[in-house]
This record gives C-alpha cells, structure tokens and sequence, in this order.
C-alpha cells in the first residue's frame, strides 16, 4: 500500500460486544483508518454497530463484503468456531488479515488461512496483545540469556460463572467445543506469552480436564507441554473459588540459577526481588495502530507476530483438547 495514502479502509468481521468493546473504538480514534464495512449475521448488532462508527456499508454475508467493499485490511472478531474461510479468502484477495485469537477451534482451518496469507504475501496478525506491553517486553529481554528450566502459568476463575443458572446457558459460550472454556481462551495467550518471553516453542503436548455434569464449563485443567530445548511447561486453569487463593504470579519462569515471576500486568520480580514496575498501558491500542501503520506504509517491522507465527501458539492449545479427550495421551 502506498505509504502517503491518506487512510487504510478496514472491514470488520463480526460485530459483537467483544468488538464494540475493543477493536472498533481504537480504530474508531486513528487517523490512519477508514472504517468502510462492516459484516455480521446479527442484523440488529450489525446495523447498531454501523450507526454507533458511521460504517457505510453493511454485509450479513462476509464474502459480499469481500467483493463488493474496497478494502485494504479485514478485522476478523468473530468467535473461534464460526471461523471458516473467509480469512482465506480475504488474503486470495491482497486483504490484510487482523486475526482475533484463537484463530480457529479447527487446526486444519486455521493452516488454510496460513497458507492464503504466504501464498497472497499480505501483512497479517494475531491479537497476542501482550508482545506490545512493555512489562512483557522487559521479561523478554531479562530472560534472552538465560536457560530455561520450566515455565509455569496458573489462571484462576470465579466458580459462580460455570453454574448452570448462569444467565442464557444455551449461549456459545458454554458449549464447551465452542468456548473450550478458560484454557482454550485464555489458554492461547498463556502459550504465546511463554514463547514471546523465553524464545521457546511446544512440541509435545497432554491434558486433562475435570468436568462435573453439573457445570456449563470444567472446574479445573492442566496442559504438561515439553518446550523444544527439553523443558517442561505446566498451565493450569482453576474455576472452584472466588479469588485465587494466596498472592501468586501469573507466570513464573525458572531458569537455571534463578527465577523470573510476573505479576499481571503489574511487576515483574527476580528471586523475590522486585525489578520492574509497570506503568498504565494501553495493548490493544498499541497492536491496533502498529498493525494499521504496517498496512498503510509496508512496514512489517511493525508487527510483533505474523499469522503463521500464531500457529505455533494455538496448536498446543488444541493438542491438549485432543489429549484430554484420549484420556490424556500424549500429542
């Protein structure tokens, strides 16, 4: 794209809270961006969208969007399963891809947009937010030298939102091989932040899940992954309490000689001792405007994480599915 174009003209696909919530208000405030079209089944969260941002150009169906709209970039903010090929064929079409994660709850899916994106050589992302907050930036660059031992995040959620009289049970949201509950979503920024800040991927993954019939999503799961230099790497998502029990980090990451643990989103400490403080920070923003000024001037040194990259963040995850569901076979 020519880099003295006044403005990128975005499409966006889906238009959800989750979007009207995130993506639409940033790129709502850049001056590099146009929003043109804008598609979704949901007629009335359709047209309530394009009223709210003054989209012009209204598509229940997203590959008429495709061919009818000008655009240079396509936001995808549609939920995981409901991915099919419309980022695919965006790219066939030169169209910049926005992926929201998680890309697909299908692999095969998701490798087929991968391979439109290489073959039509279009800038594109994944919404791994955090690559953009200094905190975890700094954790990267502490962590460059040192030999990773063992990564362990840990994740705890409120039991009360997994009870069956949980306002419209029948959503998507509880339908587990729709959601895949906390571990699926949240599941993939704990995997891609592990790799940003230690320079590892995953080669082997194993999971189990322990879901009692009386609840819409499961009380508790760990994925045991092996990174690629021979480490282990534990995550574990808990929804039986109100709050976490105790103050733990998030992430703690060891090393030989030593441990880093981070606080989200607040401090990072090394052995114990605090090393980082983190100030306010806006991520979505900042991946928002990078990846928008990507696309409008070429510069793809902008972009912390490319759609084939975000493969290697989202397989784990659905490995650990697969696991879990061979009663924990190794994957």
């Amino acid at each position: 794209m020519d880099a003295n174009k006044s403005a990128v003209r975005v499409g966006i696909f889906g238009t959800g809270h989750f979007a009207n919530r995130t993506h639409l208000p940033n790129l709502n405030r850049l001056p590099q961006v146009e929003l043109v079209a804008a598609s979704d089944p949901d007629a009335k969260a359709l047209a309530d969208t394009a009223a709210a941002y003054s989209i012009p150009h209204t598509y229940e169906d997203p590959h008429q969007m495709l061919a009818e709209a000008q655009l240079d970039a396509l936001y995808s903010i549609v939920p995981a399963f409901a991915r099919t090929d419309v980022e695919a064929a965006a790219a066939a079409r030169g169209i910049h891809l926005f992926s929201e994660k998680p890309q697909s709850t299908q692999m095969a899916t998701a490798r087929c947009i991968a391979d439109a994106v290489a073959e039509s050589d279009v800038i594109s992302t994944v919404c791994f937010r955090e690559r953009y907050r200094p905190l975890f930036q700094q954790a990267r660059h502490i962590l460059a030298d040192k030999a990773i031992t063992h990564i362990r995040f840990q994740h705890t959620g409120d039991l009360s939102i997994l009870q069956a009289d949980v306002p419209n049970p029948e959503s998507w949201h509880y339908q587990m091989h729709k959601a895949g509950g906390p571990a699926f979503d949240w599941g993939v920024h704990a995997v891609d932040y592990a790799r940003f800040m230690s320079g590892l991927n995953i080669v082997k993954a194993q999971a189990f899940y322990h879901h009692p019939p009386a609840y819409n999503q499961p009380l508790s799961c760990s994925f045991n992954f092996l990174l690629d230099n021979g480490a282990p790497m534990t995550s574990t998502f808990l929804s039986t309490t109100p709050v976490a029990p105790g103050d733990q980090p998030r992430f703690t990451i060891f090393y030989q000689g030593g441990y880093l643990a981070l606080w989200m989103y607040d401090r990072i400490e090394i052995n114990g001792e605090i090393v980082y403080e983190a100030e306010e920070f806006d991520p979505w923003f900042a991946q928002d405007r990078a990846f928008t000024e990507a696309v409008r001037t070429g510069d793809r040194a902008l972009i912390l994480n490319d759609y084939a990259d975000g493969l290697h963040s989202l397989g784990p995850v659905l490995a650990g599915w697969e696991s879990a569901r061979r009663a924990g076979e190794l994957i």
